[in-house]
């Protein structure tokens, strides 16, 4: 198994991308810390762990508030003794999201509020653990648009991902020393309910596929075993990359005229 004996902390693990990650680490044999905000739906991932006969506890954590953070960091630690692994994956993508006009000040301030600060205070408290650890993998959850803008405007979700790659660069080469890897994710249009959401009508879908060389969205599951990848020891030459996963789209995306 190729997580076995470590420890991965994973927020956003009540559905999507998240959920997908806790389900696939476990099996591998990883210890898993579930965190979430929806505590019903994080249950239902933990108890779907447990019925595969996977280790796991779950932890409520608003990952914009600093000291829930602190929480979920220590808890990894209080139950499994190290942690290894930090997939900080929780984030939103709010409806009211536009472009600059059109986005309010408190969309703007949410999105940035979870997607960058909810980052940054997952390494602020996750990065003395893995010292502590003798090193590890941090996977942060961006995105292809941080890299191209996207189509349907969303300015503060494309804002926040861009913060999170420059934030993924600097932690990368400030760690690199220390036997801690950070990596950013970057996962094209996906078929999950957050992008789903988004996209609510069927010409919204069909204006973000035309740009998909594969001609589909991506499914959670894939970018679970992407970042598998990232966080086994497979991985252990690989830091500060943009790792996208994402059907082509970057190396094909033209503006339809």
């Amino acid at each position: 198994m190729r997580l076995e004996n470590k420890t991965a902390l994973i927020t956003g693990a009540a559905s999507g991308i998240g959920r997908e990650t806790a389900l696939l680490f476990a099996r591998e044999g990883a210890n898993v810390v579930c965190v979430d905000i929806n505590d019903a739906a994080g249950q239902e991932t933990v108890q779907m762990i447990q019925d595969d006969g996977g280790q796991v506890i779950y932890v409520h954590a608003d990952i914009s508030n600093a000291a829930d953070c602190q929480n979920m960091v220590q808890a990894a630690e209080d139950s499994f003794g190290q942690l290894n692994i930090l997939f900080n994956n929780a984030g939103i993508m709010h409806s009211a999201d536009d472009d600059a006009i059109n986005t309010e000040e408190d969309v703007w301030d949410l999105t940035m509020a979870i997607n960058v600060k909810g980052v940054y205070l997952g390494c602020k408290y996750g990065i003395p653990a893995l010292r502590r650890a003798g090193g590890g993998s941090i996977i942060n959850t961006a995105s292809f648009v941080a890299l191209v803008g996207a189509a349907t405007p969303q300015l503060a979700y494309t804002s926040s991902k861009g913060a999170v790659l420059s934030m993924t660069r600097e932690l990368a080469v400030i760690h690199a020393r220390e036997n801690i890897r950070v990596n950013a994710l970057c996962p094209g249009p996906l078929r999950t309910e957050l992008l789903m959401k988004f996209l609510n009508t069927e010409a919204k879908k069909q204006r973000r596929l035309v740009h998909v060389p594969m001609g589909r969205f991506g499914e959670a599951k894939e970018m679970a075993y992407a970042a598998l990848y990232l966080a086994s020891d497979e991985s252990s030459y690989v830091t500060g990359t943009e790792f996208m996963v994402d059907g082509g789209i970057t190396a094909a995306y033209v503006t339809p005229e």
